[in-house]
């Protein structure tokens, strides 16, 4: 389980590195910057609802804070 949360982390910033250099390069002249922030907003909101799914399975349990 750790190791899908980590890929999909190292996902999302590689998506966000790949925008911040489109953004730099093409100083905004092609989509190729919005296409990297949407397939990273997409791996986010699949991140989450596997998260949320993984959780209604019982793979993963909330452990609450510890004081």
């Amino acid at each position: 389980m750790r190791i899908v949360v980590i890929l999909a982390f190292i996902g999302i910033l590689g998506s966000l590195a790949s925008a911040l250099f489109y953004l730099m390069r093409d100083k905004g002249g092609s989509s190729k910057t919005v296409n990297a922030l949407t397939l990273r907003i997409g791996l986010s909101v699949a991140l989450f609802l596997f998260l949320l799914f993984s959780h209604w399975m019982g793979w993963v349990e909330t452990t609450g804070f510890q004081r």
